[in-house]
């Protein structure tokens, strides 16, 4: 067996996810492990190193096949330098995971956020395969982006494109201020954190709404009462889903992407959610840009950090 793999690590707070994709970007076998992020670093890159090694163990390929071993971390990286500026749900900050890695696997190393990795899986293996253009959406606690031109990810001037999320698109009389410190940005409103505090604000209120009889509102309750008819979490949905459609045609104007994906926890509520994002798009997109283009919703669920971050190799 000769055929070159590639490993994809998606580090995260909790948990460590490996898996083994092919050149084609195929998911061939994962392994998951504790974090353990109350042991420090030394124990995290003990874990990486294990999960990584046992991964190739238990599967039907051998070690001398692995060309590369990429990383998501969820946070701030200088991927040039493989460096995790801060990645707080891993409490690494300034450390040097690329170097220690290639030492401890004798492998090739590349990291990127988990945005980006997720953007990136997307776009080789799953609702972008074959799409040379598309920007993604992770729509979760936060609102997450990847930008992928000509097949790769596009980076910026300092590794940083793609905060979709930090877009100020809410008009400053409706806008709060977002955890980045700026005011408007579209996490506020299109988030599962956003969605909460807009149906919390709505209790509060004294709205009527059968939210009030839920002891501790989540994105997806929102979403199940919107779907029965229920007038104010439909009026949340449809917030969230106007300015998510209004990032999207400020974004399609200047990139011209063939295809819009959205992922993330809150992307689950399904056509609720698209029906409105497609419909406030058209609205604000200009006919010629719309042409061809497509928003759907990603595939690969919490399968993207892996296949994106395998991807680094070959995709980036």
């Amino acid at each position: 067996m000769s055929e070159k793999i590639y490993i994809g690590v998606d580090l995260g707070g909790t948990a460590i996810k490996v898996g083994i994709c092919n050149e084609e970007g195929q998911l061939l076998h994962t392994y998951e492990g504790p974090t353990e992020v109350d042991k420090g670093p030394e124990t995290i890159v003990d874990n990486i190193e294990r999960y990584v090694r046992l991964v190739v163990e238990q599967s039907p390929f051998n070690w001398e096949q692995v060309a590369g071993v990429g990383a998501g971390v969820a946070g701030f990286t200088n991927v040039r330098e493989g460096i995790i500026i801060f990645a707080p749900n891993v409490g690494l900050r300034d450390f040097h995971i690329r170097q220690i890695l290639e030492e401890r696997l004798d492998k090739p190393v590349k990291i990127d956020n988990d945005a980006n990795v997720a953007a990136l899986g997307e776009a080789w293996g799953g609702a972008g395969k074959g799409i040379e253009n598309c920007v993604c959406y992770t729509l979760g606690t936060g609102v997450g982006g990847g930008i992928i031109i000509d097949g790769k990810i596009y980076q910026g001037f300092s590794g940083l494109a793609g905060e979709l999320g930090h877009m100020s698109v809410v008009p400053d009389l409706e806008a709060i201020q977002c955890g980045c410190g700026k005011i408007g940005c579209l996490e506020t409103v299109s988030s599962a954190t956003g969605i909460i505090r807009m149906a919390k604000d709505a209790v509060a209120r004294g709205d009527r709404t059968e939210l009030a009889l839920v002891e501790d509102i989540t994105a997806k309750d929102v979403f199940d009462a919107a779907k029965v008819g229920d007038e104010v979490a439909l009026r949340i949905v449809n917030r969230a889903a106007f300015y998510l459609g209004k990032s999207l045609a400020a974004v399609a104007v200047v990139l011209n992407p063939e295809v819009f994906i959205i992922g993330g926890g809150v992307s689950k509520a399904g056509d609720i959610l698209f029906n409105e994002v497609r419909s406030v798009f058209e609205k604000l997109t200009p006919e010629p840009v719309q042409a061809g283009l497509r928003i759907e919703p990603a595939t690969l669920g919490n399968d993207a950090g892996m296949v994106g971050a395998a991807g680094l190799f070959l995709r980036s």
